[in-house]
């Protein structure tokens, strides 16, 4: 049936661009930031480690017990500068609000939800893809998690990289360091986390398809 639409050598037809509603641009922060939120809250209860500044926000908070949301909201502030120079103030103020949304779903996530059995391989498979499904609705919507995200973007619209693959390498370097916190468990099942979130942006978030714009 498909090839009867658009015969071998054709064209497929162009569909025109729609720029998302503001109301639409809410809910998709709402719901991508609660994806993420659920996935961080399985990772921090089976001691896993993701990457980006929410890795690096892991790490402090295994390393010292600060509070991982206040700690995640601050490692963001400085690419705020990078965002608003490259990628336009719609996109900063959007992840702006992201960031605060995330940092309040995960502090208080906990006091919504209680678990009382959870495997680290569930954790690691079910909270990569939550965390990638969420980051891929953010990212359509012009919206991102802050820091390495941002970077990733620009990258992206820049110079064609792929997302997932240059977002794959931030996150394998911040998991090698997290060697000096977590155990060699926690490290082997967030590596398969790591892979998980970022094949899911890498399948779905590629250049000359559904992009940040």
């Amino acid at each position: 049936m498909s090839a009867a639409l658009n015969p071998p050598g054709d064209a497929a037809p162009t569909l025109p661009s729609v720029r998302h509603r503001p109301h639409e641009d809410v809910q998709a922060l709402l719901t991508g930031t609660l994806f993420v939120a659920l996935g961080v809250v399985l990772f921090r209860q089976t001691g896993l480690i993701t990457g980006g500044t929410a890795g690096l926000a892991f790490l402090l908070h295994y390393a010292t017990g600060w509070n991982f949301s206040l700690v995640f909201f601050l490692i963001n502030l400085p690419f705020y500068g990078l965002a608003l120079r490259r990628m336009g103030r719609v996109f900063t103020l959007k992840t702006f609000a992201a960031v605060g949304l995330l940092a309040g779903f995960a502090q208080w996530m906990p006091q919504w939800i209680h678990i009382d059995q959870l495997s680290t391989g569930f954790a690691a498979v079910a909270g990569g893809l939550l965390m990638g499904t969420g980051m891929l609705i953010l990212f359509r919507h012009r919206a991102s998690l802050g820091g390495f995200n941002v970077l990733v973007l620009w990258l992206q619209e820049r110079f064609g990289w792929r997302a997932g693959q240059v977002q794959m390498a931030f996150d394998c370097a911040i998991v090698l360091a997290a060697f000096a916190v977590v155990g060699w468990d926690q490290i082997a099942w967030s590596v398969l986390g790591a892979v998980v979130l970022n094949m899911t942006l890498a399948i779905n978030h590629r250049p000359g398809r559904y992009m940040a714009v």
